[in-house]
């Protein structure tokens, strides 16, 4: 049997088996009426003092019914932020990953265990999901995200953004064939705007001028595709700004 399945198909069983003492409970009196006012007495206080994992359990098939994520996906609730690595009654896994929404977030070790009950009250960020096509919501690896770099000191805005327009379309364009590839017509709505929209964006605040590029990476994948063109663009800049010694004259 696939190992995979086996936690599934626990958790369905268990969740048989608690479906119907709740509802044996509610069947009683039917038969029994003399106990019907301690079962409502015991049902009202077993919900008080099980509130909580009456609302994780609740949580659960919220989470199997809405499919707000999945076994894999990369999400943040709360202030937690990690990839999931199992849902079950009462909680779900996660495996952290680092803070900060554009650090692109690598694996910090720990693992996390979270209520359901949260993703009752807590607003759920999908990373691995929620990117619209047609007005409906798909699943999607790749992300649109962006790297803020300081406009180099010498330099003009304009061949800045051209030499960090030129690293963006070289570093990311195998990753948006590759999206095209995955989701053939179905393809997210981000795509046709990287290609159609300006990829670098310039913003200025009190005494800095900040160029800001966008691209499309894979979900864990990012992190290293921002590190890997802000390397590439501070070195070319740093060659194009460097002034030659001027030579002595004897």
């Amino acid at each position: 049997m696939n190992q995979r399945r086996k936690p599934l198909i626990g958790t369905t069983v268990l969740s048989i088996i608690v479906l119907l003492f709740f509802i044996g409970m509610l069947l009683i009196p039917l038969f029994q009426p003399s106990l019907g006012q301690y079962l409502t007495l015991a049902a009202i206080g077993l919900a008080l003092a099980l509130q909580k994992y009456v609302a994780s359990f609740a949580g659960h098939f919220v989470l199997r019914l809405s499919r707000l994520f999945k076994v894999g996906d990369r999400i943040r609730i709360g202030n937690v932020k990690g990839d999931v690595r199992h849902i079950g009654l009462l909680h779900f896994v996660l495996d952290e990953v680092g803070e900060g929404e554009k650090s692109g977030g690598e694996l910090t070790g720990r693992v996390v265990h979270v209520p359901n009950h949260i993703v009752l009250e807590q607003p759920v960020l999908n990373f691995s999901q929620d990117f619209s096509v047609g007005g409906r919501f798909v699943s999607c690896e790749y992300v649109f995200d962006e790297a803020r770099i300081p406009l180099p000191e010498g330099m003009s805005v304009k061949a800045a953004c051209d030499l960090l327009g030129r690293i963006l379309r070289e570093e990311d364009a195998q990753y948006i064939d590759e999206a095209k590839i995955v989701f053939g017509r179905d393809i997210p709505n981000f795509l046709p705007e990287v290609e159609q929209s300006p990829r670098v964006m310039v913003f200025a605040d009190t005494g800095h001028t900040w160029l800001v590029g966008r691209f499309v990476a894979p979900v864990r994948g990012r992190n290293v595709l921002r590190s890997v063109v802000t390397q590439r663009f501070l070195e070319a800049a740093e060659r194009q700004t460097v002034v030659p010694p001027v030579s002595s004259q004897l």
